[in-house]
């Protein structure tokens, strides 16, 4: 493929995050199924890899959806599969739920795990393609994505045989690339590079930490803990938050809309209200209603 090759910005990214969606509709209840948690705060029970939820009805679907939040199941609505139930179902599977075909139950589980990789792979890629700072890699992302979807469509048994770590180190050479382009640029337009930016980085310990005065634009929060931390009012404009945990992160009023690699997950976690601005491709939870102002 070219290098000159270039995806039409304006409506690209939109046609692949529909597909990058949850579609619990067209899927077998499989991260009811694939998924093992134990007893914690977001879940009041242990269950077992490949064990169904006590919760899913033989439609898959459901019984306390309703009330997941009240009944202690935060970890069910923090959970986003990105599209890759739906994607395993109806297209690795080829509409063949593991009731009909309880042999393939395991292969299907095992495959889920990894779709879902692949598509949060899909999702951080396809932001990538937004970034204007991206436009001299614009090639190699394209070529990358293309990659990508590609392996979502192997077969089954190419599909367990995939090399999904090698695949994920290769693209995220491309998403750090991504990461210092939108970064650096940030910056340049700072007067001064604050000094607390440099202890910032992958795994940084920001737990409960009040953060609400420090300046994150441009900042490096890649796999930072910020369990609990105080964001009210911050600006992250530019900030990698990839694999940031924001779990009861306060968010109250913090501004998000340029931060680069979020993704449902992380905000589902977080405390947030009305005044949170969110990205165009994330949704506002339902329960930030319970979170005053």
């Amino acid at each position: 493929m070219s290098e000159n090759h270039e995806y039409p910005v304006p409506y690209f990214p939109d046609r692949i995050r529909r597909n990058l969606r949850a579609d619990c509709e067209n899927c077998f209840g499989l991260c009811c199924v694939a998924l093992n948690f134990s007893a914690s705060e977001g879940f009041p029970l242990d269950k077992d890899a490949g064990q169904p939820c006590p919760n899913l009805q033989s439609d898959f679907r459901c019984s306390v959806h309703k009330t997941l939040w009240k009944k202690g199941l935060k970890g069910c609505t923090a959970y986003d599969c990105l599209g890759a139930g739906q994607k395993v179902a109806q297209v690795t599977f080829g509409g063949h739920d593991w009731q009909q075909a309880p042999g393939f139950a395991k292969q299907m589980c095992e495959v889920f795990l990894i779709m879902r990789q692949l598509h949060e792979l899909l999702w951080y890629l396809t932001e990538a393609l937004t970034l204007q700072p991206t436009h001299p890699i614009h090639g190699a992302l394209s070529s990358m994505l293309d990659e990508t979807e590609r392996l979502t469509h192997l077969s089954l048994d190419s599909f367990v045989k995939l090399d999904v770590a090698a695949h994920r180190a290769d693209v995220n050479a491309l998403l750090l690339q991504t990461s210092e382009l939108v970064r650096a640029e940030v910056r340049r337009g700072q007067n001064t590079y604050p000094e607390h930016q440099k202890t910032l980085g992958r795994g940084a310990d920001l737990i409960a930490a009040d953060l609400r005065k420090a300046n994150l634009r441009g900042a490096n929060l890649r796999g930072a803990y910020l369990i609990a931390a105080d964001l009210r009012g911050a600006d992250l404009s530019g900030t990698d938050l990839i694999g940031a945990d924001f779990r009861n992160a306060d968010l109250r009023g913090a501004d998000l809309t340029k931060s680069i690699f979020l993704t449902q997950s992380q905000i589902n976690v977080a405390k947030g209200n009305a005044s949170t601005k969110l990205p165009s491709p994330i949704t506002r939870p339902t329960h930030w209603s319970n979170f005053k102002a």
